[in-house]
C-alpha cells in the first residue's frame, strides 16, 4: 500500500503501521494519523487467521496484537499510547486537550472502550470462550452484543450530561471522538442499531462526515474489499 499524502509542516518522518482492516484499535490509529495529516504505510496482519502468532510478527510485537506503530525505526504499541505519541511529535491539530480537567475527561471517554468494552470482544477472547468454555457461535455473538451495548449505554449517559458541540469536547474532533466512533463500528460488526443511543449516533454521524474518519472505516480498507470480492 502506498503511503498517504499529508502536510508534514517541515516534519520529516517515516511511519508504518502493522494493522488489520477489521481491527478497531488500528482504526483509531488511522484516524489519528489522518487528522494529524501524517502520511503512513499500513502493513496488513491477518489477526483472524492467526498471522499475529507467526514468528516474523512476534519479533515486531511480543504481545502479538495490532496495531504496531513504527516511526523512524522506533516501535510503539497500544492505540492510546500511539495517539499520545503522535500528540507529542505533531502537536497540531490537538487531539488531547491541554487543560488538565479536559484532558482527564477525554482520556476517561477513550478508556471506556479501550480498557473496558473493546478488550472483551477481540478475537483472542472469542476464541478462548469457544475453546475453554465450549461457547458456540450464538453464545459468542450474544457476548459481543452484551458488552457493546454496555459501552454504548455508558457513552449515551455521559453525552446526555455533557452534550457534544458538535464533538465530545467541542468544535474539533479528538481522542474521545475517535474512540466513540470506533465503538460504533464495533456495534456495526455485531449488527446493533443506535436507535436507543441517539446522542452517540449523532456524534458518530458528525465524525464519519469527516474524511479522516470515513476513509479509516474498516469497510473502506483494501483488506475488507479484497475479502468481500473473494466471497
Amino acid at each position: 500500500m502506498k503511503p498517504e499524502s499529508g502536510q508534514l509542516e517541515g516534519l520529516s518522518m517515516s511511519i508504518q503501521i502493522y494493522g488489520f482492516w477489521r481491527s478497531i484499535a488500528s482504526f483509531r490509529v488511522r484516524v489519528a494519523l489522518r487528522l494529524k495529516g501524517l502520511p503512513f504505510e499500513e502493513i496488513p496482519i491477518d489477526i483472524l487467521s492467526g498471522e499475529q502468532f507467526e514468528t516474523g510478527y512476534e519479533a515486531v510485537n511480543v504481545e502479538r496484537v495490532v496495531p504496531t506503530f513504527i516511526h523512524d525505526g522506533h516501535s510503539v504499541f497500544q492505540s492510546l499510547a500511539i495517539i499520545e505519541y503522535l500528540e507529542d511529535i505533531q502537536p497540531q491539530p490537538r487531539l488531547i486537550p491541554q487543560d488538565p480537567k479536559e484532558r482527564a475527561y477525554a482520556r476517561s471517554l477513550a478508556l471506556m472502550t479501550i480498557a473496558d468494552a473493546h478488550p472483551l470482544v477481540v478475537p483472542r477472547v472469542r476464541n478462548h470462550l469457544a475453546k475453554t468454555f465450549g461457547a458456540d457461535a450464538k453464545a459468542i455473538e450474544g457476548w459481543g452484543k452484551h458488552w457493546t451495548i454496555e459501552g454504548l449505554a455508558t457513552y449515551e449517559r455521559l453525552l446526555a450530561r455533557r452534550a457534544p458541540s458538535p464533538f465530545a469536547l467541542g468544535a474539533e474532533p479528538g481522542l474521545a471522538d475517535i474512540c466513540i466512533a470506533g465503538h460504533v463500528v464495533t456495534a456495526q460488526y455485531v449488527k446493533l442499531g443506535l436507535n436507543d443511543f441517539p446522542a452517540v449516533a449523532k456524534l458518530a454521524e458528525h465524525c464519519f462526515k469527516l474524511p479522516a474518519f470515513a476513509t479509516s472505516h474498516p469497510f473502506e480498507q483494501p483488506g475488507y474489499k479484497a475479502a468481500k470480492a473473494a466471497r
